[in-house]
């Protein structure tokens, strides 16, 4: 899997929420201004050859849809993420969480509980 652009990221977040539709169904769903219609024609193009979305034909028209669904998408940036910038260390994650997203002790506290039961159901 390769990392979206935000051009793509943008077109992968109203596919994952219309499950499928054509290219002016998903300008429709974008925000103003709205991009021409052959750029966002072009950026599912992109999507296709990078198989994150496949099509099905209908007379001449093609309906998309996603390949990739949005988990597996946030599984491989959160991953990255973490193997980019926090050495693939949790510590380091939670610590720049409370220092530099000012996370509070109640957050803190359900992080901290979450990880306990996920560690005890192992």
């Amino acid at each position: 899997m390769r990392e979206l652009t935000k051009a793509e990221e943008q077109v992968m977040l109203i596919l994952w929420e219309i499950k499928e539709g054509l290219t002016k169904d998903v300008i429709e769903k974008m925000d103003p201004p709205k991009p021409a219609y052959n750029t966002v024609s072009t950026v599912i193009r992109v999507l296709e050859g990078k198989g994150f979305i496949d099509h099905r034909a209908v007379g001449n028209t093609h309906i998309y849809f996603p390949v990739i669904t949005e988990d597996q998408y946030k599984h491989f940036a959160f991953d990255k993420v973490m193997n980019n910038y926090f050495e693939n260390s949790y510590e380091s994650l939670v610590s720049f969480l409370v220092k530099e997203k000012n996370m509070d002790m109640e957050a803190l506290d359900e992080l901290i509980q979450m990880a306990e039961q996920l560690k005890n159901k192992k």
